[in-house]
């Protein structure tokens, strides 16, 4: 049984509104096979879409793939077999795949990235760090005010355990060092570093990369940092937007990529 294309954007659209995407990003239905109802049975998951993805969703049958990040960002000036990217979109199109990118409207959904890398820290009251122009509940990293103040060593097991990693690295200050307590942090899936740059009252900047000079700054202000490597703070939330979608269109079979992975490992 598959459910039209156009009964699954709106769906999508619940989930992450594009109105609070950044204005800089490429979200939304980026490659549409065909301009009639494109019927979907079959949605694959992916933090990027790669080839080794495109290849994996042909062989899965999907019709939709849902990528985070989004294939098509800078503008193309021409379709060629010569890049990787371009190849993509080509091969996308002639297997009849439909690609859909939520990306930072996905990082400002209430429910979404940047409240699922945030639960990591426990309990605690929440709030974008740059609220969205349409709606403040909605918006760019979080502003965790935690429940419990907890020490910088509990915060970062508390981080490897919810993101099922054996190593982050951490910039401690020296009240946290010497066991001093945290009791806010700012959060941001991916690289925070602009979104964090003007803030001075959190105690622990949670994110997934930020410059050296930014960390440095950051401590020598008395705050911790904590980070995670970028997609780190991304793809643990793939099986809760799989849930969710599942959940709201029950005809069809979502799946998550085994061939997407973060291109830097620990050795």
């Amino acid at each position: 049984m598959s459910t039209p294309l156009s009964q699954i954007l709106p769906v999508l659209e619940h989930l992450a509104p594009l109105r609070h995407a950044e204005n800089w990003d490429n979200v939304g239905l980026l490659i549409e096979p065909r301009r009639d109802d494109h019927p979907v049975s079959r949605v694959l998951l992916t933090i990027d879409l790669g080839e080794e993805v495109l290849d994996e969703a042909a062989e899965r049958g999907a019709e939709l793939i849902v990528a985070y990040h989004p294939p098509i960002f800078s503008g193309l000036k021409r379709l060629t077999r010569a890049g990787a990217g371009e190849r993509v979109v080509i091969d996308a199109l002639r297997a009849g795949i439909a690609v859909y990118s939520p990306h930072t409207a996905l990082d400002a959904a209430p429910g979404g990235v940047n409240d699922w890398l945030a639960d990591a820290l426990g309990p605690g009251r929440r709030a974008p760090l740059a609220p969205s122009a349409h709606d403040d509940t909605h918006g760019m990293g979080r502003h965790v005010t935690l429940a419990e103040p907890l020490g910088l060593s509990e915060v970062a097991l508390r981080v490897k355990a919810h993101l099922g990693l054996a190593h982050v690295r951490v910039a401690a200050a020296v009240a946290h060092a010497q066991g001093g307590r945290i009791g806010c942090a700012a959060v941001c899936a991916g690289a925070g570093g602009s979104l964090f740059a003007p803030l001075q009252g959190p105690e622990l900047y949670l994110t997934g990369e930020m410059r050296h000079h930014d960390v440095r700054a950051k401590v020598a202000a008395g705050a911790s940092v904590i980070l995670c490597d970028h997609t780190n703070t991304e793809r643990g939330y793939l099986p809760t937007l799989a849930r969710r979608l599942a959940e709201r269109v029950p005809t069809i079979d979502v799946t998550i990529s085994e061939r997407d992975r973060d291109p830097l490992e620990v050795v």
